[in-house]
């Protein structure tokens, strides 16, 4: 119980310091945002949790191709706000297309080759 609450506090000091940080310099908040920070401390807590190379082989390498279908909304956001669309709307288009990319990587993945 008290690594569970441990993490979450964790994560919600990342984000506020992220939060923070984009007050002054909105640059160097998105390069703290983009490190892949969540994903290396999830990787050491799993490792904790159950030291299996071929797990954790499986997780890094599915991480990475969950990446991918994500990046968009980071170039169709900034399109949407500076043609005049409302932050909520471009945040919900931007999610929206980053779920529907999940779905396809998911049908396609595997034919493709992938392993998740």
């Amino acid at each position: 119980m008290w690594s569970l609450v441990a993490k979450a506090l964790l994560a919600g000091a990342m984000i506020a310091t992220i939060a923070e940080i984009g007050k002054r310099l909105p640059t160097m908040a998105a390069l703290v945002a983009s490190l892949p920070l969540v994903s290396v401390l999830g990787m050491i807590f799993l490792w904790h949790a159950r030291p299996d190379a071929e797990n954790m082989a499986v997780h890094a390498q599915s991480t990475f191709w969950f990446v991918l279908p994500s990046l968009p909304m980071f170039l169709l956001m900034p399109v949407l706000l500076r043609s005049g669309v409302g932050f909520w709307l471009s945040l919900a288009v931007g999610c929206a297309l980053t779920v529907a990319l999940y779905l396809l990587m998911v049908q396609f993945g595997p034919r493709l080759g992938i392993r998740f």
